[in-house]
């Protein structure tokens, strides 16, 4: 008898295992039971919510309806909510307390319940509610005879109060229209801060009413009105994500010096930078005009922004022309500052009052934490390799000195590395030796989308659905930690984001239409999906390759940091030589022999557009150590020439052509050689 209960114990066991695998959601919640029942989702599905005091959940329900009529296809009766009072036993019931406050450390948690007959959702908050929609809509399964809500009951909250996404605007502006639907899409993954960087050396993207020159001179005309800022501020308030805006001083200034040169340190005229890079222009700290024109544009910015954090940059000073500058060199002198990094601190501290006489807190990088620096300060930490405690990383040690503090080291998704290498990178690691006072300054942590080698053609690319991994990272238990199942559930959350308004999958074939001039794209597509961006600043390297209005419409800028082809290469392979699976076997010719057809494809091609002649290597390099693989693999013996052909064609295509490398290449040399080893 105890066998027997052991038996099925089992069985019940492997089918909830196996029920949440066939789940996707992410972030993956903190509690999950999964039933057995399905919700069937029909025309008489209706919300009934327990009070209409929350203009954001009236806005969030109308817009959920609308996304699964659009999903489902289902004619729903009724396209609006109602109170509870109005309507009896509906199908979403949802009741909560308070409003939610767009603060530090405010109940965002849930309760959800989805049965055969109804789905409950309670919450301490409205944001709270806003979270459980988005999970519930996760929930839509299907079968080939209707749509349907998978029966659950989950109790959810963050991990982390600071889960955000930083957009710099100012290399490369982006209309307001790509601003929103990027606060849709991280809404969609339960992110909460979207950090706007609206000024560098490239561009100033504020309309100042107080010194107009600012964004008349500093702007090439690309900026966003008080009035769109007001617009997307409120925009992301109804979606639960604060908004952060960042005036980056005393360098990233030539934008502004521009407008302003006598607040420079140094006396010369200035011109918006086109290249990407750090530069010498800095604000004088010395000077009172400095203080008197940022206290203008810092008052302004207070009535649009109503977040108490305010991020003045601070990175990246590297004091040139506060060394050449003599009267900066004598109020050092006169102030007992005996560094630039003091000089700076002083600079900042007198910021941090004039934000303080509007009600503001400094956020900066990391550059900002000295001795003297306020511990009211948020410290932004960015530099060098996240090793945790044992590293002494600047995020410990802000949270030591009594800094609350935020991680982007580890989340800067412009370097294109896979979302693997951002999802294992843990803000608070186990092995570390903090209190519990210490543990509690860590907020959270942002990723950063750096825009020197983007424009709103393909920032969304760059920025999903990689920063889901990262928003459930921030969002779920550490113990989350499972790779493969984080890569199968980020392939639906992609095609939902796209479903959503994002970009990222449609116009890469814009681009690739735009490379062929309108022609067939299938065999382009094919190569996208095994080749990557160079990673790391390797493409741009010192900044001087690309400038602000080069084309960003290139091969490039049609692949992923997660070659989707490349990844499943990379599983058959290691399965066949660890196991001489034949079915693994069979998938590997069917992909070789795709990739030795390319070719031939392109050649059909490439009179068509005098672009294709810079990426023939990479059609035709792979096509031939493909080619040489099939006929190792079809030779009962190794024939000398394809051993010669291998070692000449894997030479070949290792290094990376068009600012593309070959992410299947180690694969390739692992089959070879095993292949090879197998035939001698």
């Amino acid at each position: 008898m105890k066998k027997l209960i052991f038996v099925i114990l089992a069985i019940v066991s492997n089918l909830g295992i196996a029920q949440k695998n066939e789940l996707n959601l992410m972030p993956w919640p903190q509690e999950i039971t999964i039933g057995n029942e399905q919700f069937i989702i029909e025309p008489n599905f209706n919300i009934g919510i327990s009070n209409n005091s929350s203009e954001r959940i009236k806005i969030a329900t109308t817009k959920f309806l609308r996304r699964l009529s659009g999903r489902t296809g289902v004619f729903i009766d009724e396209g609006f909510a109602f109170t509870t009072q109005e309507i009896l036993n509906p199908s979403l019931e949802i009741s909560f307390q308070r409003i939610g406050n767009l603060v530090v450390n405010e109940d965002e948690s849930y309760h959800l319940e989805v049965t055969k007959s109804t789905i409950k959702i309670t919450a301490i908050t409205d944001l709270g509610v806003l979270h459980a929609l988005e999970t519930l809509l996760q929930l839509v399964n299907n079968n080939e005879n209707s749509y349907y809500f998978t029966a659950a009951t989950i109790k959810d909250s963050p991990r982390f109060t600071w889960r955000g996404l930083m957009i710099d605007v100012a290399r490369h502006f982006e209309p307001v229209d790509v601003i929103k639907r990027n606060l849709d899409a991280m809404a969609a993954v339960k992110m909460n801060v979207f950090h706007w960087h609206l000024t560098d050396d490239q561009g100033f993207r504020i309309e100042s009413k107080t010194h107009p020159k600012l964004h008349e001179l500093g702007s090439d005309g690309l900026y966003y009105t008080q009035e769109q800022i007001k617009d997307i501020v409120k925009y992301a308030g109804e979606r639960g994500i604060r908004v952060i805006p960042e005036v980056d001083v005393p360098g990233h200034a030539t934008a502004i010096l521009t407008a302003y040169p006598e607040i420079g340190s140094k006396d010369t005229s200035y011109s918006i930078e086109r290249f990407s890079g750090i530069f010498d222009p800095t604000l004088d700290p010395t000077n009172e005009k400095t203080y008197e024109i940022l206290g203008d544009l810092f008052g302004e910015m207070a009535l649009l922004f109503p977040d108490k954090y305010f991020h003045i940059g601070g990175d990246e000073n590297e004091g040139k022309h506060w060394d050449e500058n003599e009267h900066i060199q004598e109020f050092k002198k006169v102030n007992n500052l005996e560094s630039n990094h003091d000089l700076q601190t002083y600079m900042n501290i007198r910021l941090a009052d004039i934000l303080a006489k509007h009600g503001k807190l400094v956020m900066g990088w990391e550059e900002i934490m000295t001795d003297n620096m306020p511990i009211t300060a948020l410290i932004h930490s960015w530099k060098g390799e996240n090793e945790g405690i044992e590293g002494g990383s600047s995020l410990e040690k802000a949270a030591e000195k009594g800094y609350k503090t935020v991680l982007s080291d580890g989340y800067y998704i412009d370097l294109m590395q896979p979302a693997i290498d951002h999802y294992l990178v843990n803000p608070l690691p186990k092995n570390n030796n903090l209190t519990a006072e210490e543990k509690a300054r860590i907020l959270g942590g942002e990723a950063t989308m750096w825009s020197e080698l983007v424009t709103s053609l393909t920032i969304d690319s760059r920025i999903w659905p990689r920063t889901a991994a990262i928003a459930e990272r921030l969002w779920s238990s550490e113990e989350v930690t499972d790779v493969s199942n984080m890569y199968k559930r980020l392939e639906t959350i992609s095609f939902r984001l796209e479903e959503l308004g994002i970009n990222h999958i449609r116009n890469r074939d814009v681009i690739l239409r735009n490379i062929t001039n309108n022609q067939n794209i299938e065999w382009l597509k094919t190569l996208t999906k095994i080749y990557e961006p160079i990673k790391i600043y390797s493409r741009n390297k010192g900044g001087t390759e690309y400038k602000t209005f080069s084309p960003f419409t290139l091969f490039a800028d049609a692949c992923s940091a997660d070659a989707s082809d490349g990844i499943i290469f990379n599983k058959l392979v290691n399965d066949f030589i660890s196991t001489s699976n034949e079915n693994s076997k069979k998938e590997i010719i069917a992909y070789l022999k795709k990739w030795s057809d390319n070719y031939s494809q392109f050649i059909l091609m490439k009179k068509k557009s005098p672009i294709l002649r810079d990426i023939e290597p990479i059609s035709k390099n792979l096509s031939e150590i493909a080619t040489t693989l099939l006929s190792i693999i079809d030779s009962e013996k190794l024939k000398k020439v394809d051993l010669n052909n291998s070692k000449e064609q894997l030479l070949k295509i290792k290094n990376p052509v068009v600012d593309v490398e070959l992410i299947i290449f180690q694969d390739l040399k692992k089959l070879t050689t095993f292949l090879i080893n197998e035939k001698k």
